[in-house]
């Protein structure tokens, strides 16, 4: 079998973590067995739909870097294909025009519901046959009467429904327009789709969509419904337990490569492992490892696992990410040091892009102001001398590596009798603004020697202005 798998968004608004895990679970299992992933956008609703929505789409997939091998195909452009087998469908006897009015309808449905019955089409215009093409019409699918319909799910396992619990769902709009369950079959045919693996939401369309499969003696793919995922408190993931659009993580500071390793963790296993890289993700990923039940969402574990990215990961790679937010503060990366270098100074400490992004702003741009608490302690008459005592030896220092600097600091405490951290801590105010760093020689290197001397200077003059 040649595996051809989709990821279907309708651009009704931003890509979000449910739809982010379905399209990697799609892209792995194509990637697994050497087939193609498509990418289709499902944009027939065409009063919610939104140019905005698409882009943001292809905005969420070039970040998480899961690349399509064929598309975009738009569902729009397909309006022809659609009306082509609708007609088709009518023609051989598996659909019908239906001019029941929407009171009519309603009339149906109250009495249904009034009789405890489960609301549904009562079938009326089924067997008549009517054309009238200048009345108002919807069109419907014939669903067959008797029998059921079986699932093999890959996911859920075995799942079956009589054909009796299904209505007679309508194909194309009283405008022309065709619905969501017709262009879906008629793209998954045409496409060659192997395998369906989309949110367990879907499973009441999927035994519809297998009728209208059968009716046009279409191959059948296999389906994988994906469990939902769940905020902490065991409702659904929405807006309000934070960060549900993939964009948003990455504004918030994670790497794709930590939110892709949670997602993938995020209702399948591979023994104990937590720590996958794309590769290792392809070689192990099997939807036979996804687990039925829905998944709760943990920002805790996915605030660690983005640590152990950025504290393990190529500073190159990720200062390629951190490079964006620094534009965000409008820092001009050619005036100081090399970005992967700060990466490796600062990674212990910062959880988040953001968390680097902030803590570094000062080796791009000098700062106004002294933190008020660490220039009060530090920034006084006692450290005049040693600033004083370390510009001088800076100034004669050609070699601006971290060792002799370091020695430089060392020499400075040794000459004035004081304690590394008499020196070492009013410098770091001195030339960051406040009291945390990295390691002071790597805070001088990165710096470097200009900065470095213009800092202690701007500290000297300070304490003479309040002193």
């Amino acid at each position: 079998m040649n595996v051809r798998t989709r990821f279907a968004p309708s651009p009704t608004g931003y890509l979000h973590v449910g739809g982010a895990r379905t399209a990697l679970f799609s892209w792995l299992y194509a990637h697994k067995h050497a087939g193609k992933f498509i990418l289709r956008i499902e944009d027939t609703d065409l009063e919610r739909s939104t140019q905005e929505s698409v882009d943001a789409i292809f905005e969420g997939m070039e970040w998480l870097e899961l690349a399509h091998d064929e598309g975009p195909f738009y569902q729009t452009a397909r309006f022809d294909r659609y009306k082509e087998v609708i007609n088709q469908l009518i023609h051989q006897g598996h659909a019908y025009r239906c001019y029941c009015s929407k009171e009519e309808l309603e009339q149906v449905r109250t009495e249904q519901m009034a009789n405890k019955e489960k609301p549904r089409y009562n079938g009326k215009c089924r067997n008549l046959d009517l054309h009238m093409p200048n009345r108002e019409h919807v069109v419907r699918f014939k669903n067959p009467l008797d029998g059921e319909i079986t699932i093999n799910d890959l996911v859920k396992g075995d799942i079956t429904i009589a054909n009796k619990e299904l209505d007679d769902l309508i194909i194309a709009r009283s405008d022309g327009s065709p619905t969501y369950n017709l262009t879906v079959v008629v793209d998954d045919m045409d496409m060659q789709i192997s395998h369906v693996i989309r949110g367990d939401d879907h499973i009441n369309n999927t035994p519809r969509q297998i009728n209208i499969l059968q009716a046009l003696g279409a191959p059948l793919p296999q389906y994988a419904h994906l469990p939902m995922i769940l905020g902490a408190d065991g409702a659904r993931l929405s807006k309000r337990h934070g960060a549900v659009s993939v964009m948003q993580f990455r504004d918030d500071g994670y790497l794709p490569e930590a939110l892709l390793n949670y997602l993938v963790r995020l209702g399948w296993s591979h023994g104990d492992q937590e720590i996958f890289s794309i590769d290792e993700m392809i070689t192990y990923f099997d939807l036979n490892g996804v687990n039925a039940a829905a998944s709760s969402f943990n920002m805790e574990k996915l605030l660690w696992l983005n640590h152990h990215y950025i504290m393990h990961g190529d500073p190159e790679q990720v200062a390629r990410h951190l490079e964006w937010h620094m534009a965000q503060r409008e820092l001009d990366l050619s005036k100081g040091p090399k970005l992967a270098d700060v990466v490796a100074a600062q990674r212990e400490r910062c959880k988040t892009l953001v968390e680097m992004a902030d803590a570094s702003v000062y080796f791009y741009r000098d700062f106004n102001d002294y933190d008020e608490k660490a220039a009060k302690k530090n920034l006084t008459a006692d450290a005049v001398p040693v600033f004083i005592k370390l510009h001088d030896l800076f100034a004669q220092l050609s070699d601006w590596e971290k060792e002799p600097l370091h020695q430089v600091v060392i020499n400075t405490a040794e000459q004035l009798g004081l304690g590394l951290g008499k020196v070492g801590q009013p410098l770091r105010v001195a030339l960051c603004g406040g009291s945390s760093s990295p390691p002071i020689d790597v805070t001088l290197w990165l710096l470097g020697k200009e900065t470095t001397l213009a800092r202690i200077q701007k500290a000297l003059n300070f304490i003479n202005a309040v002193n």
